[in-house]
């Protein structure tokens, strides 16, 4: 793959789109780039941290954790809070993430009270609105963007020497309250999120070992998955107690270059997510492949090893659509990824991008028939595809024909 991008690139220059994608990924980090670094090219770096702190998972047990900051002042919050970005744009994305500048410092996961420097990223955690910091690095930060399939992309980082909070950050009581109390980490977790915290919010805390009582860093990127499997599981113990819905239904939504159908069948709860990367898509071969995982009531053994952390994002958005109807339905989502989505931004736009379908219904069927021929309309994948992978159509299918011996 890496052969094939590099003769390909060698020949595009990035003007003739030869990899299928309507913008180069290249040169669009190196514009944002360009944009940004007259801001940022500096050792001292002061502004309002979203809040925003980020831990990696590199070198585990031992790894690298800091906080993030951009070089401007007021309402930042926007710059680190996905739950907002419900019409945002790729290149927006990228300038918002390449504002924020890390100061790396390394940090063992077991959790160091007496650390001056560790209890200053983990008040700025808690606080629920920008706070103004700075930071000083060794030297000016390296000019450069991760993108990454879990995280927000990841901007301009360096090796930090102080950090400083330059005002009191403003902490919510309930936060306060689980963080200084015994409560194991899921108890936490679920009692902020029942409070009407949402999940990123959470996420930073359970990242920065503020939850827990044996509290340790833990990865920003395993937090995510770890954060949207347990309240998904959650939600799921509620919607149980609901009755089933009545008709097929069908929802829709194209989100960042990502198509997200998603089919609601009148049954017991089970819930599929079924993805491909289209021919000339980020991580797309010559044909493409249909990858998902599944879980019936009894839920799922082990990780959801096929399409990772976009199975929990997905689940967790449609079973709080489910949770507010108060019902239950067997769930199937549809994912398809296309060229326009050229450069990964994050777990995040799937969480959002199946969220922002519930909102967007596009009909009730009578049968499975029907509401399938209706999703047809609007992916490239023969529906025939679809069918001999998903385990959802496929016991449809057996028990309709079981149907016409009774």
């Amino acid at each position: 793959m890496e052969l094939f991008r590099s003769k390909t690139c060698a020949l595009c220059k990035g003007r003739k789109h030869l990899c299928g994608r309507p913008r180069c990924p290249i040169l669009e980090k190196f514009r944002v780039a360009k944009s940004v670094e007259s801001k940022i090219n500096k050792k001292e770096i002061f502004g309002a941290s979203p809040p925003s702190v980020f831990v990696g998972e590199f070198g585990y047990p031992n790894v690298r954790i800091g906080p993030m900051v951009p070089p401007v002042e007021g309402d930042t919050s926007f710059m680190d809070d996905p739950s907002r970005w419900d019409n945002i744009t790729i290149p927006e994305i990228m300038e918002y993430r390449s504002m924020l500048v890390m100061g790396e410092t390394n940090a063992n996961v077991s959790v160091n009270k007496n650390s001056k420097l560790l209890n200053n990223i983990q008040e700025l955690a808690m606080a629920n609105k920008p706070v103004d910091s700075e930071i000083e690095l060794k030297k000016a930060p390296k000019l450069e963007l991760i993108t990454g399939g879990f995280t927000p992309p990841v901007g301009p980082r360096e090796s930090m020497l102080k950090f400083r909070l330059a005002e009191n950050p403003k902490i919510p009581r309930k936060s306060d309250y689980i963080v200084g109390d015994d409560l194991k980490a899921n108890e936490g977790m679920i009692s902020l999120y029942d409070s009407g915290f949402d999940e990123y919010y959470i996420i930073k805390l359970l990242s920065t070992g503020l939850l827990g009582i044996n509290k340790k860093l833990v990865p920003t990127k395993w937090s995510i998955t770890a954060a949207q499997d347990l309240l998904g599981k959650h939600v799921k113990k509620k919607i149980l107690e609901n009755n089933q819905i009545n008709e097929y239904e069908v929802y829709f939504k194209n989100f960042l270059g990502n198509r997200y159908a998603v089919l609601l069948v009148p049954d017991l709860y089970a819930f599929e997510m079924l993805e491909v990367w289209l021919k000339g898509s980020l991580f797309s071969g010559e044909n493409y492949q249909i990858l998902g995982d599944f879980e019936d009531i009894a839920g799922m053994k082990g990780y959801a090893n096929k399409i990772t952390g976009a199975f929990y994002a997905g689940r967790l958005s449609v079973l709080e659509y489910l949770k507010k109807r108060k019902k239950q339905a067997k769930i199937l989502v549809f994912r398809e990824i296309t060229p326009e989505y050229y450069a990964p931004v994050g777990v995040w736009q799937i969480r959002t991008g199946v969220r922002l379908a519930m909102e967007n219904r596009l009909g009730k069927f009578n049968d499975l028939k029907s509401a399938l021929e209706e999703i047809k309309k609007y992916l490239d994948v023969p529906m025939k595809d679809y069918e001999t992978e998903s385990k959802i159509l496929k016991s449809k299918q057996r028990q309709a024909t079981l149907d016409k011996f009774f």
